[in-house]
């Protein structure tokens, strides 16, 4: 059966061999003669490094002796501007003999040590009896920054930053309560809340005696009922 038919035949039951198809043919590209005669033109163009063609050096532009030598700046006269030294003495020259001080050197070194303040000794720590000594100054156990004049006071900055912090504090506070005062009911005095409630007390008495309500008038007056 041929695999290549979809279709019901009945050529399709007779046997045949299935031959595989070509493959498609192969890409060549069309730039591929003119790339192999640029390669063959150019191959030989770099065999060496760099040019292969360089500018030989004239004959007469030969190395000379000294040629490359720096040339040095011309000379100047040297001025002397500071003083000579005294020269240096002769050889026959002798040193003035005889000269003696008459200072007493050991008592007035034993002067000097005993009018002189005595030393204190440095304190030093060990860490233990047969320890190595070390500086008491520097080893953090003397009690310096605990001494000092600002030990524990609060920096200025800190105290202003803490009243500005304060008084925002202070200002929002009033300005919140400023805020309910106008949004809050009236408060009456006791006077104005006898003038409102008097006229209603009437009523409710006037209702109490005859059963009916009554009006009122002008300026919260009681108007008479007509029989």
């Amino acid at each position: 059966m041929d695999p290549t038919c979809s279709s019901e035949s009945i050529y399709n039951l007779i046997p045949s061999d299935w031959k595989e198809p070509p493959p498609p043919p192969r890409y060549v590209s069309v730039f591929k003669a003119a790339v192999k005669d640029d390669k063959q033109k150019f191959k030989t163009a770099m065999k060496t490094m760099g040019p292969a063609k360089l500018e030989v050096p004239s004959p007469k532009d030969f190395l000379k002796k000294h040629s490359k030598e720096k040339t040095l700046p011309p000379k100047k006269k040297f001025e002397r501007n500071e003083p000579r030294k005294p020269p240096v003495p002769l050889r026959t020259d002798h040193p003035v003999m005889g000269i003696q001080s008459e200072k007493n050197f050991i008592n007035t070194n034993a002067a000097d040590v005993i009018m002189g303040v005595a030393k204190k000794p440095k304190p030093i720590y060990v860490d233990k009896r047969t320890g190595d000594k070390h500086d008491l100054e520097t080893s953090g156990l003397v009690p310096k920054y605990i001494n000092k004049k600002g030990y524990g006071v609060t920096p200025e900055y800190i105290r202003k930053r803490n009243e500005e912090v304060k008084k925002a504090q202070e200002e929002y506070d009033d300005y919140i309560q400023e805020n309910l005062r106008e949004a809050a009911m009236k408060r009456l005095s006791d006077e104005e809340r006898e003038a409102v409630l008097q006229p209603r007390k009437r009523i409710v008495v006037a209702e109490k005696e005859n059963g009916v309500l009554l009006p009122l008038g002008p300026g919260n007056t009681l108007l008479p009922i007509s029989g």
